[in-house]
């Protein structure tokens, strides 16, 4: 199936530093924030904006990733329990205004998850939800505070979202199926 480029690596950058401007007006600032990533892509996108928020504030905005291995409803049965980390952060999310992050926000359900870890973990202040794609589709009351790109799709589509860290390049794009 052949994957229809959206964004590129300039066009990611681009929206990465929209989104951390928005997340410093919208928090009015950056004191008490800190940047929790779903791991391991929105783990990615939390750790470069939190290195944008220190290229443009100059404030040192704590950041770790989150497993949510643990806490997915469609995975963990009587029969398998999936392998997952302890989630340490590094840093307590108590009374803090927490910036949940991910690659893509479809169905709503690895954000369920990620709530329920971070809960685990402490009380927050406030929690708000950063995603680089949003692609409709929620079968979760869950609506982004910060998106990077609205993409609607069929459940048919899919997103594929490259990272250099992970992947050696930066891209979003939409792979659909061929027509049979």
């Amino acid at each position: 199936m052949p994957v229809h480029i959206l964004m590129d690596a300039a066009a990611i950058g681009r929206t990465l530093t929209r989104l951390t401007h928005e997340v410093a007006e919208k928090s009015k600032g950056v004191e008490d924030l800190c940047l929790v990533g779903i791991k391991r892509s929105g783990e990615i996108v939390a750790g470069r904006i939190a290195a944008l928020l220190r290229q443009f504030y100059g404030a040192e905005v704590p950041c770790a990733g989150i497993d949510i291995g643990l806490y997915r409803d469609d995975l963990v049965s009587g029969y398998f329990v999936p392998d997952a980390a302890a989630n340490v952060l590094g840093f307590s999310v108590t009374g803090k205004k927490v910036i949940l992050c991910d690659d893509v926000l479809f169905t709503g359900r690895s954000v369920r998850a990620a709530i329920e870890a971070l809960f685990d973990l402490g009380r927050p202040a406030k929690v708000s939800l950063l995603v680089l794609c949003d692609r409709g589709g929620r079968e979760m009351p869950v609506s982004p505070d910060f998106v990077g790109k609205n993409v609607p799709t069929s459940r048919r589509e899919y997103i594929d979202v490259k990272l250099k860290e992970l992947d050696g390049e930066d891209s979003l794009g939409i792979t659909r199926p061929q027509e049979e």
